[in-house]
C-alpha cells in the first residue's frame, strides 16, 4: 500500500472510511503438507465457480456498511491459477456492482510457478496493482518438505520477472520448518533483500489437525516442529529487516515506508469487510458471517440464489477481545481513549488492571495512553492479548 508519511501514529486508520472485498479462489495444483486452507486440486468446476462468485457479488452488494472498496484481495488457493477472462468477468461485476474507491489496492496471491511472462503480463493488463508471491524458501530442501509445486530457481526467476511489471509486491517466508538452520533461515532473508521486495510477511510453520505434515511428523517421516527454533528465527528476522529499512508493522508483516498492505491493515483496525467464495469470512462490525467450505455445496446453493453462510453475532466482549487481540499484534498498539469510547469504562479498568502485571514483567509498555508489546514480549504477542481478555 502506498501511504501518507504523515499518517497517525496511535490508532487512528491511515485510510479513509472504505471496506473491503476478499475473493477466495478455492483451487490447487496440489496440496502443500502443512495447509488446512480450503482448497480443491481438481479444476473441473473452476469457470462454474466464478461464475457463482460473480452471482454472490450480485446477491450481496448491499450488504457491506461502508461507502466505497478500498481495498480488492484475491486469496485462496491460487488465485494466479485464473485466466484473464475469469479475472475480467470477477472485476466487471465488481465495477457494475459496487462503489470503488479512486486508487484502490487490488492484490493477487501468486505461487512463483505460475509467474511467467505472460502471466504477469495478463496480470499488468488487469486492474491487479499488487502481487503477494507465495515464496516461503529458496531453498528446494524446504519446499520439498512442505510439498510446494515451484523450486528454488523458480522462487528466484518469478520474483525478478514480478519486478519488471509490478512495484509493489510482498512474498512470503516460512519459518521454523524442521531441519531449517539459523543460517538457512539468516540466508533466506538476505535473498529477499537482494531481490529489492518492499514487503515481507513471514509465518512460523504450524502443525494444523488433519494435514499431511501432522500426519508425517506422528509417524516419524519428519521432525517435530521446534518451537526454540522458531523463536530464535523470528528474532533473526526481526532485526535483520528492521536494520535493512523495513518497518515491523504487525506480528507477521514487514514493510518498507508506503509499502504496507492496505487491505491487511484494515483488517486489524476493525474495517468492515465482505467475503466472497465458498469458505471466505466477512465483517460488518457487529457479526461475523463464513461460507460453507465446499465447492460443490456452495455452487448449488448459488445457482439457486441463496448464500450458503452462518452468521456468528458479536458480543461487547467478543469486540473488546478482537480489539485487544488485533491492536496488540501491530504498531498501532491498544490506545486507552479509544477502548473506553468503543466499550465503555468498565473495559478500561479491566485493560489497566490486567496489564500492570504484563508491565512489571516488561512485556508491555504504555506510551501517552496507548500500549504496545515490547521487544522481549513480541514473539508471545497472542498469549499476551489472551491475558488481557475479558470473560463473561
Amino acid at each position: 500500500m502506498k501511504t501518507n508519511s504523515s499518517e497517525k501514529e496511535s490508532t487512528g486508520s491511515p485510510f479513509g472510511g472504505g471496506g473491503g472485498l476478499y475473493i477466495h479462489i478455492p483451487f490447487c495444483k496440489q496440496a502443500c503438507h502443512y495447509c488446512d486452507f480450503h482448497f480443491s486440486t481438481s479444476l473441473k468446476k473452476k469457470g462454474k465457480l466464478v461464475e457463482m462468485l460473480c452471482r454472490e457479488l450480485v446477491l450481496r452488494k448491499n450488504e457491506l456498511n461502508s461507502p466505497e472498496i478500498q481495498t480488492i484481495y484475491f486469496g485462496g488457493g491460487t488465485p494466479s491459477l485464473l485466466e484473464a477472462e475469469e479475472l475480467q468477468q470477477i472485476f466487471e461485476t465488481i465495477y457494475a456492482n459496487y462503489k470503488i474507491a479512486e486508487n484502490p489496492e487490488i492484490t493477487l496471491e501468486a505461487n512463483p510457478d505460475d509467474l511467467t511472462e505472460e502471466k504477469l503480463k495478463m496480470l499488468k493488463a488487469s486492474k491487479i496493482n499488487r502481487l503477494s508471491i507465495g515464496v516461503q524458501s529458496f531453498f528446494e530442501e524446504d519446499l520439498k518438505l512442505m510439498n510446494r509445486a515451484h523450486n528454488s530457481e523458480e522462487a528466484l526467476k518469478s520474483i525478478k520477472l514480478a519486478k519488471s511489471y509490478f512495484d509493489n509486491i510482498s512474498i512470503d517466508l516460512i519459518y521454523g520448518i524442521p531441519g531449517m538452520s539459523a543460517e538457512r533461515w539468516q540466508r533466506n532473508i538476505e535473498i529477499s533483500l537482494e531481490l529489492g521486495v518492499p514487503h515481507i510477511s513471514s509465518y512460523a510453520l504450524t502443525v494444523e489437525p488433519n494435514t499431511a505434515l501432522q500426519k508425517f511428523i506422528e509417524r516419524g517421516k519428519i521432525k517435530p516442529v521446534d518451537d526454540e527454533a522458531a523463536k530464535l528465527h523470528f528474532e533473526i528476522l526481526v532485526e535483520t529487516l528492521t536494520k535493512n529499512g523495513f518497518e515491523h508493522y504487525e506480528f507477521s508483516n514487514f514493510g518498507k515506508p508506503d509499502y504496507f498492505s492496505e487491505n491487511n491493515t484494515a483488517y486489524w483496525l476493525g474495517k468492515p469487510y465482505l467475503g466472497i467464495g465458498p469458505a471466505a469470512h466477512s465483517y460488518d462490525g457487529d457479526s461475523r458471517k463464513w461460507n460453507i467450505s465446499n465447492n460443490p455445496l456452495y455452487i448449488k446453493a448459488l445457482e439457486n440464489d441463496k448464500i450458503p453462510q452462518e452468521t456468528e453475532t458479536l458480543s461487547l466482549s467478543d469486540k473488546y477481545n478482537e480489539y485487544v487481540m488485533t491492536r496488540l499484534r501491530t504498531k498501532f498498539g491498544v490506545e486507552l481513549a479509544e477502548v473506553s469510547g468503543k466499550f465503555g469504562e468498565k473495559y478500561k479498568a479491566h485493560f489497566l488492571e490486567l496489564a500492570k502485571p504484563l508491565q512489571k514483567e516488561d512485556l508491555l509498555r504504555e506510551q501517552n495512553g496507548i500500549y504496545h508489546i515490547t521487544s522481549k514480549g513480541k514473539f508471545l504477542s497472542d498469549g499476551i492479548a489472551a491475558d488481557l481478555f475479558f470473560l463473561d
